[in-house]
């Protein structure tokens, strides 16, 4: 009896990881392409839907293609997903809602969405986080408190990350915090699971 017991809670143990697993596994994922090295982001289609969908549209419609990182400031985070390399603002989509509220933390790693101080105003622009922002997590639901929605995070290529938040800046067009060379988006494009 003890035998099948222990046969039965070690099955529902694997039963349990392998669950994890796939829900895991089935989260979308995209390879970003940049000039300074590859970046391999998993979505977190369950908890943030409304923002993965809209990223995901951009990035089947190849719009981020040849887009830069436009802003980068060491210790704090890379942005970019808006702007050509002469800096001109791409048009994008209607705002989307903000899921900060998702529980998803801004951490080391995380992809979240850019806004304006409007708080459903988030488009097409995104960030890596260099390191953790708590303070850009969701606190209270007033303008100054609502957060930035965290949708994904880096799997691989951190250390392309490094290395883009690493390189000299300046102010080009108007935009401070500016690489002063270009940082490409090459392409981004999702990975089959």
């Amino acid at each position: 009896m003890a035998r099948i017991f222990f046969i039965l809670l070690l099955t529902g143990l694997f039963l349990v990881f392998a669950g994890t697993q796939t829900a895991s596994a089935a989260n979308p994922k995209v390879l970003m392409k940049t000039s300074k090295g590859d970046i391999t982001i998993e979505l977190n289609e369950d908890k943030a839907p409304v923002t993965v969908r809209n990223f995901l549209s951009y990035v089947d419609e190849k719009f981020y293609d040849g887009t830069i990182f436009h802003r980068v400031i060491k210790g704090f985070m890379i942005q970019g997903g808006g702007l050509t390399a002469d800096f001109k603002e791409k048009p994008s989509k209607p705002p989307i809602q903000n899921e900060a509220a998702n529980g998803l933390k801004n951490e080391r790693g995380t992809i979240a969405m850019a806004r304006t101080p409007e708080i459903n105003s988030a488009t097409c622009q995104f960030f890596i986080n260099h390191v953790d922002n708590a303070f850009l997590n969701h606190r209270d639901n007033t303008a100054q408190g609502f957060g930035y929605a965290v949708f994904g995070r880096v799997t691989s290529g951190m250390e392309v990350v490094d290395t883009i938040a690493n390189v000299r800046t300046g102010t080009i067009k108007g935009y401070a915090d500016a690489p002063q060379e270009t940082i490409t988006i090459i392409s981004v494009q999702r990975i089959k699971n």
